[in-house]
């Protein structure tokens, strides 16, 4: 699928590189968001990627949409905006089950795997992270193989606590913020992706890769 601009509003558009998440679409959307990071386009006032897309806020005082779609257009098709930017690796630990996983182990049936069998498959590659946001700090990780491929619960649970390990639609999550979720909780980590004191106030970025581990 080419790009699309999408006119949302009188001050942002939306950059879409999908009609659907896959790994292409994403990380075509990561790496043209850290090239209007690099170079910054005139008027544009803020960058958010997204699974797919880019959104991008702007002064109409400064740029109009159709200068700005244009440039936008020339920077598109300029080159190979697939490319990643160099990524940084964590490493988290998780406690699964039990009081910190209640889904673990109906997750684990559903996928007609034993508990360590789950464990041993969730764990066995690293990740790469997709997106932050949603909530402050929110981390979208993927994607795991078909075989461990789950929809979402069908009922959303009011709140699960910061640091919960949330997993469905073939990715794992990591909250960092209590939140509402229909995601399952399969495990929590003591890892908080989001500190309003420090600057950035996140650590992982778009693009970064993550292994899971059980914790000690």
């Amino acid at each position: 699928m080419q790009p699309t601009i999408m006119p949302l509003g009188d001050g942002a558009l939306l950059v879409r590189f999908g009609a659907t998440l896959s790994g292409a679409a994403n990380r075509a959307a990561i790496a043209f968001a850290r090239s209007l990071a690099e170079l910054p386009l005139a008027g544009i006032v803020e960058t958010v990627p997204n699974l797919v897309s880019v959104l991008l806020r702007y002064d109409p005082r400064m740029v109009q949409l159709e200068q700005l779609s244009g440039e936008l257009r020339l920077r598109l098709y300029a080159g190979d905006n697939a490319t990643l930017p160099p990524a940084s690796h964590h490493t988290i630990a998780v406690t699964f089950g039990g009081e910190a996983g209640p889904d673990f182990d109906a997750v684990a049936a559903l996928l007609q795997l034993t508990p360590a069998a789950f464990t041993g498959a969730h764990n066995a590659s690293a990740l790469r992270v997709l997106a932050t946001g949603f909530a402050p700090g929110f981390v979208y990780c993927g994607f795991h193989p078909p075989e461990l491929h789950l929809p979402r619960r069908a009922e959303v649970r009011a709140a699960v606590p910061a640091g919960s390990v949330l997993f469905a639609a073939g990715q794992t999550a990591i909250a960092a913020t209590a939140i509402p979720t229909g995601w399952h909780v399969i495990g929590s980590t003591t890892f908080r992706n989001f500190d309003p004191r420090a600057t950035p106030p996140t650590q992982m970025r778009a693009g970064d890769t993550i292994r899971f581990v059980p914790a000690s």
